[in-house]
C-alpha cells in the first residue's frame, strides 16, 4: 500500500510538471508566433526595413543617400507617417532570417518572385517585370569584327553552358534559374556560388575586367552596366520574364495591404517613373557615379575631405562619420558655400566665429574644419558643464552649433517649468525649442533670449543623426567600423 501511494504520489508530481512544461512550450509558441502587423508598427511609429547595397538600390553618393528602393522607401514613410529604419543584409537568406525573427517588418529589395520564394514570405504588388540575362565578354577585337562574326564566337544556346564556370550571386534567383537551367538541358553546368556580400554587379565587372566568364543578372541592371562596360554582352535570355516584389511575412497581411495600397497609387504617379527612370534608364548617370571615387557604398570616398575630416575628429572624440554628417548638413561638401545669412564655408561659420576660431580664410577646407571642430571643442565644454550623458549632449551641441547655446538654455529652463527632462533632448528639450516661435513661450518669464525659429534647429539634429546612421550602416557593410572614436547611439 505504502509502495502504491508513492507511485501514485510520484505519477501526479510527473504530471504536474508535465503540465508545467506543456504551459511553457504555449508560451513559448506564443511568443515565436506573436504578429506584429501594421496596428502595432503605426503605435511603434517606426517600420524597420532590410534592404541590400547596390549601385542602384541603395547607396552613397558624394555624401547623400541614394537609390531606388531608398527614394521609394522616403516616399512611403511620407505617406504613411512612419519613420523608415533601414538596415543592410548581405543576401536573400540574411533578409529572411532578420524578417523572421522580427528584426525588421519588410524586405525593401529587387526580389524576384518565384514559387520557392512564396514558401518563405509573402510578396507584396510586383514593382518591375524583367528577365534574366547571362552576362559574357564580346571578344577583344569585337570592335572591328562583323556583327555575324562576333556571334560565332558568344552563346546564344544556354545549352553551350554546360561544363562552363558560371558565377552568381549567392542565394538568389539566380541561382534557382541556373539549377533549373541544367535540368531542362540536361547537362551539368558548374554553378558557383560567389561569397556573401558579393553584389550582382561586382560580379559583372569581375566578367569585363576577365576575372570570370559569365554571370546571370536582371536584364535592366545588366543594361545598365552594359553602359559602363561595353565589351559585356547581354543578349542571351535565360528566363521568361518575371515579376520582382518587396515582401513581408506571411503573418503582416495589413501591412502587407496597406503597401500595397499606398503601391498602387503610386505606380500611378509621374513621380514613380521618374525615379525608375533616374535609377534603370539614366545610363550617363550610373556611369557617372560608377566611375567616381565618392562612391562610398563601393569603397570609395564620402567626401574629397574625408582625411582632414578623420585627423580633426579625433581632436574632440568623435567618430569622422558624425562630422562628415554635420558637414554634410551644413554645405553639402561645398567649400564655397554661402548661406542667406552670412554663414560660410565647409562648416558654415559665420565670420566673427571663424575669426574667433582661427580662420582667416572660411573658405579654406582644412581652416574651415579646424575652427568648425574648434567651435564645436568650445560648445562640448560648455555644456559638460550641464549635460553628463555623452551622447545626450551631442544632441545639445549639434542644435547649438545651429541656434546657439542661448536658445537651447531657454528650452530647458521652459522644459523644467513644464515639468519635463531638462537634460533630455528627444520629446524634452526639442519639445520646447519648438515651442520658441509660439508668444506665450518666448514671452516666458524664465525665457533670457527671445523667439526662436525653433524646428531649424530641432530638425538640423535629426537630419544629421538621420544622415550618421546611413553613414554608419554603410561603413559597417564595408567592414570598416573599427574606428577609435565612440559610436553615437541614437535611440
Amino acid at each position: 500500500m505504502i509502495i502504491r501511494a508513492f507511485i501514485n504520489v510520484v505519477l501526479i508530481l510527473c504530471s504536474f510538471v508535465f503540465l508545467l512544461f506543456l504551459g511553457g512550450c504555449a508560451t513559448e509558441r506564443e511568443k515565436t508566433t506573436q504578429v506584429r502587423d501594421f496596428d502595432e508598427i503605426a503605435n511603434d511609429g517606426v517600420l524597420t526595413v532590410v534592404t541590400g547595397y547596390s549601385p542602384v538600390s541603395y547607396f552613397i553618393y558624394r555624401g547623400q543617400p541614394m537609390g531606388y528602393e531608398y527614394e521609394l522607401l522616403k516616399r512611403l514613410g511620407e505617406s504613411t507617417g512612419l519613420e523608415i529604419e533601414l538596415t543592410i543584409a548581405r543576401d536573400f537568406d540574411e533578409m529572411i532570417r532578420m524578417l523572421n525573427n522580427k528584426e525588421v517588418d519588410l524586405i525593401a529589395y529587387n526580389l524576384t518572385i518565384t514559387q520557392q520564394r512564396r514558401q518563405l514570405v509573402a510578396f507584396t504588388t510586383p514593382l518591375n517585370v524583367t528577365r534574366q540575362v547571362l552576362v559574357q565578354r564580346k571578344p577583344e577585337s569585337w570592335r572591328r569584327m562583323r556583327i555575324h562574326e562576333t556571334e560565332r564566337l558568344l552563346i546564344r544556346n544556354p545549352i553551350e553552358l554546360a561544363g562552363r564556370d558560371v558565377h552568381v550571386r549567392r542565394a538568389s534567383s539566380y541561382l534557382e534559374r541556373m539549377l533549373n537551367l541544367q535540368n531542362e538541358i540536361g547537362e551539368d553546368i558548374n554553378i558557383i556560388e560567389a561569397e556573401s556580400g558579393v553584389t550582382t554587379e561586382q560580379l559583372i565587372r569581375m566578367v569585363a575586367e576577365r576575372e570570370i566568364d559569365f554571370t546571370v543578372s536582371d536584364e535592366n541592371i545588366a543594361r545598365l552596366n552594359q553602359s559602363y562596360f561595353p565589351i559585356l554582352d547581354i543578349n542571351t535570355p535565360l528566363s521568361l520574364p518575371q515579376q520582382t516584389a518587396w515582401a513581408v511575412r506571411e503573418s503582416s497581411v495589413a501591412l502587407r495591404d496597406s503597401i500595397n495600397s499606398w503601391l498602387e497609387d503610386f505606380q500611378t504617379q509621374t513621380d514613380y517613373y521618374v525615379i525608375y527612370n533616374k535609377y534603370f534608364e539614366n545610363r550617363r548617370a550610373f556611369t557617372r557615379r560608377i566611375d567616381s571615387d565618392l562612391l562610398f557604398s563601393d569603397g570609395g570616398k564620402i567626401s574629397l575631405f574625408d582625411e582632414l575630416i578623420q585627423t580633426y575628429s579625433e581632436q574632440i572624440g568623435w567618430d569622422w562619420l558624425l562630422l562628415a554628417s554635420l558637414i554634410f548638413q551644413e554645405s553639402q561638401f561645398n567649400p564655397d558655400a554661402r548661406s542667406w545669412a552670412g554663414a560660410q564655408g565647409l562648416m558654415q561659420l559665420m565670420p566673427r566665429t571663424a575669426n574667433a576660431h582661427g580662420a582667416t580664410d572660411p573658405f579654406d577646407p582644412e581652416q574651415s574644419i579646424r575652427a568648425g571642430v574648434s567651435f564645436i571643442e568650445w560648445l562640448n565644454n560648455y555644456w559638460s558643464n550641464h549635460i553628463e550623458d555623452e551622447n545626450e549632449r551631442i544632441k545639445f551641441i549639434l542644435g547649438s552649433y545651429n541656434v546657439g547655446h542661448g536658445h537651447v538654455q531657454d528650452a530647458r529652463r521652459l522644459a523644467r517649468e513644464f515639468g519635463a527632462d531638462p537634460d533630455i533632448w528627444d520629446d524634452n528639450v526639442a519639445r520646447f525649442l519648438l515651442k520658441k516661435s509660439q508668444q506665450e513661450y518666448y514671452t516666458h518669464e524664465v525665457v533670457r533670449f527671445g523667439y526662436a525659429r525653433g524646428f531649424e534647429p530641432v530638425n538640423y539634429v535629426n537630419n544629421i543623426l538621420y544622415i550618421y546612421n546611413h553613414y554608419q550602416s554603410m561603413a559597417q557593410f564595408r567592414d570598416e567600423s573599427q574606428r577609435d572614436a565612440p559610436a553615437l547611439v541614437v535611440d
